[in-house]
């Protein structure tokens, strides 16, 4: 059975975006050799990348250009190549490659897919669908990185859920730059 796997970055005061929905805080300027060996290994370790609406264009308007091509070369030809699934009621279609729109049933599409043969799935950013998603029990892992910064405002991933979701922590990395790596799995 494939996994599914969330990756996000948060803030010391709990927010995966700001008050305006930006995620840039996520670019820790502190130089880490270790951190940027990290994030080259973790973009190519393959999976489907799963999206909702609002971090799918956030996605595309970024890894597909020129701009991320000469500053990110290795992780902006993975983020393209890797197949990808975003679920939105109101896209129509999409346009990175490689990607699949769906507008069903996000519950039972994901429980399909974890059935199916294939690689592991990952989201990244989307917050919505992480709180609904671990409301129905269907995220194998949460994998947050702790960026030593606070916003004061913001979105939380888990907004909207409406119970108590226990996790056990499976792994933790610290970085020179900061960052702290933190994998749980869900208390079953």
């Amino acid at each position: 059975m494939r996994k599914l796997i969330v990756f996000n970055h948060v803030s010391l005061d709990g927010y995966f975006t700001d008050s305006k929905g930006d995620m840039s805080f996520a670019h820790n300027p502190i130089p880490d050799a270790e951190w940027d060996s990290f994030v080259s290994r973790n973009a190519g370790s393959g999976g489907t990348l799963v999206f909702g609406r609002i971090t799918y264009e956030m996605m595309a308007g970024y890894w597909p250009t020129p701009m991320a091509a000469e500053q990110m070369p290795d992780i902006a030809e993975r983020m393209n190549k890797l197949p990808k699934v975003v679920f939105s009621r109101t896209l129509n279609d999409v346009t990175w490659q490689n990607t699949k729109l769906i507008k069903g049933s996000m519950v039972h599409e994901v429980r399909r897919m974890k059935k199916a043969d294939g690689t592991d799935m990952v989201i990244l950013g989307s917050g919505s669908i992480v709180s609904q998603l671990a409301q129905a029990g269907l995220i194998d892992e949460y994998q947050f990185v702790l960026d030593p910064v606070a916003l004061g405002s913001g979105r939380t991933m888990f907004d909207g859920l409406s119970m108590k979701l226990a996790l056990r922590l499976k792994k933790s990395q610290t970085f020179v730059n900061g960052n702290v790596l933190l994998s749980y799995e869900p208390v079953t």
